[in-house]
């Protein structure tokens, strides 16, 4: 393609992904990946962000971890042309280049701008924040701080030791910054302390290292130019890290703020569907776990809405309505409305609801539940309708996935109800492309837990993990499995797996709450 053939419809952007914590992605960024067809991603993106991307949007891992690159500079600026190039010839599209942190800091996000303007494609660039001062801050470092620096530099850490001359001025930055930061460094931190010191930086000098700042896995090494090196040797301190010299090093002590929760150090799979992830998602952040959202669902439309619109159509005759999930109350008030109906058509029946998110999305349609049994299964709702006088010949009203369960049917039925099971959405394994990154971080062994909160979850994901062969089925032995109720850890033990812990209180927080105490107890034993 030549310069005068670019199309103006195809929107290139280099979004910097941040730090790591995926909530200092800016909002800038979350609009773009938002609106994106392809993301091109690397090693130090959080994956998490790709959840903003559309559920359909292609993603493509570039990722280069260290000194061992995966695929080279020059692949990726080639393969950022080509994709643009792709959208163009489809019509149109934006496509994202997630760089970890700022893509003009170390990101080497000027050479692919580069590149992509010599073949005629032009980019825009968002900012993100950058490793060199939100690691610091985490680790309760100031890069500046009145009456000790008043000035900062970055400087590149990853120089070839074996190199005649390096290209840094030694003499000068030693001398012309208050505050050092040094990118990518670990490899070289001998190389670095003792440059500084020979170019006349005093031994005493503070240092801290910060590996993986912003995240849970954050660990901070302090010492002095002249000790850092054997400290870091001595405890196998690892790349990725910010290497920050200078007086402000020195403030950790007073300053430090970020404390690992009880989840630190574990990495969690959430299966739940994309829209509904981020609530668990953001419980288990909070308490210091790293998470892989997998979503192993998709809600999609049942084959036919027309047992559905046929029970809408007469439902005046129905004495009790049953929701057995939120997605329900969300599938059936959609096709409420298309009926040109709203809640006040429920006014002839009285209420169930299994469980408080059903509650709270019943809730957000205007309508009160009348019955909400203290246990969130199909059988307690069945004991509260018969509690409530259900008599022979009622009719009731099951709005539900086409794949549910059929217990509270079943025992209604015996009672003499008569009952219309009205299918308003059904569950279905997402596309494998969707889940490509987290599966392969699972293969990979950076995933220890996996959250289960419906039978499908459990069904779908022990299909995805098959998929994968001999690395699969080493997960399904390996892995720990919690469970939201029982009727999921049946499922779960039906498919083989060994269920780690099963929430009390079959909720999010439920669920919660039981990793949190079961990885307690277990670290406890040793």
């Amino acid at each position: 393609m030549r310069a005068a053939d670019a199309r103006t419809d195809v929107e290139v952007l280099l979004v910097g992904a941040g730090p790591g914590d995926p909530s200092l992605l800016t909002l800038a960024g979350a609009a773009a990946l938002g609106r994106a067809d392809v993301v091109v991603y690397d090693y130090l993106a959080n994956p998490a962000l790709l959840a903003h991307a559309p559920a359909g949007a292609e993603r493509v891992y570039v990722g280069k971890k260290g000194f061992s690159e995966h695929v080279t500079q020059d692949q990726i600026n080639r393969l950022l042309v080509r994709k643009a190039r792709e959208l163009g010839e489809r019509g149109g599209g934006v496509l994202v280049r997630l760089k970890g942190g700022d893509p003009f800091v170390f990101g080497r996000g000027g050479e692919e701008a580069l590149a992509l303007g010599e073949a005629g494609i032009r980019c825009s660039v968002v900012p993100g924040v950058t490793s060199g001062i939100a690691a610091p801050a985490y680790a309760g470092v100031p890069v500046t701080h009145r009456g000790l620096a008043s000035s900062v530099a970055f400087v590149t850490g990853n120089e070839d030791p074996a190199k005649d001359e390096s290209a840094i001025d030694w003499e000068g930055i030693a001398h012309g910054a208050d505050t050092l930061c040094f990118y990518m460094g670990v490899r070289n931190l001998p190389v670095i302390a003792r440059r500084l010191m020979e170019a006349g930086r005093p031994a005493d000098t503070p240092v801290a290292l910060v590996r993986w700042g912003t995240t849970p896995e954050q660990e901070v090494l302090a010492g002095t130019l002249e000790t850092v090196a054997a400290r870091a040797a001595a405890v196998g301190f690892k790349a990725p890290a910010i290497i920050v010299v200078g007086a402000v090093a020195a403030l950790r002590d007073r300053l430090a703020w970020f404390e690992p929760g009880p989840l630190a150090g574990s990495t969690v799979a959430v299966t739940r569907t994309r829209a509904q992830a981020s609530a668990l998602s953001a419980r288990l952040r909070a308490l210091g776990a790293s998470v892989v959202e997998l979503p192993t669902i998709d809600i999609v439309p049942p084959p036919s809405y027309d047992e559905a619109d046929a029970c809408i159509a007469r439902l005046a005759g129905y004495r009790f309505i049953v929701f057995t999930s939120a997605n329900g109350v969300e599938a059936f008030f959609r096709r409420l409305a298309l009926a040109g109906l709203d809640s006040r058509a429920l006014a002839c029946a009285r209420i169930a609801a299994i469980g408080p998110a059903t509650t709270e999305e019943l809730a957000a349609h205007g309508v009160a539940a009348d019955f909400v049994p203290g246990e969130y299964r199909a059988e307690a709702v069945a004991d509260v309708l018969i509690e409530a006088g259900l008599a022979r010949g009622d009719w009731v009203l099951v709005p539900r996935a086409l794949e549910a369960r059929e217990a509270l049917p079943r025992m209604l039925r015996a009672r003499g109800a008569r009952v219309d099971v009205a299918p308003v959405y059904r569950t279905v394994p997402p596309p494998r492309a969707s889940v490509e990154p987290a599966l392969s971080r699972m293969a990979a062994g950076e995933v220890d837990a996996v959250t289960f909160t419906s039978s499908s979850t459990v069904r779908n994901f022990v299909g995805l993990a098959r998929g994968l062969g001999p690395d699969g089925k080493a997960l399904l032995e390996n892995l720990d499995f919690y469970s939201i109720g029982p009727i999921t850890t049946a499922t779960a033990r039906d498919e083989g797996l060994s269920v780690a812990a099963e929430a009390e209180e079959y909720t999010i927080v439920g669920l919660v709450h039981a990793i949190v105490e079961h990885r307690a107890t277990r670290a406890k034993r040793k």
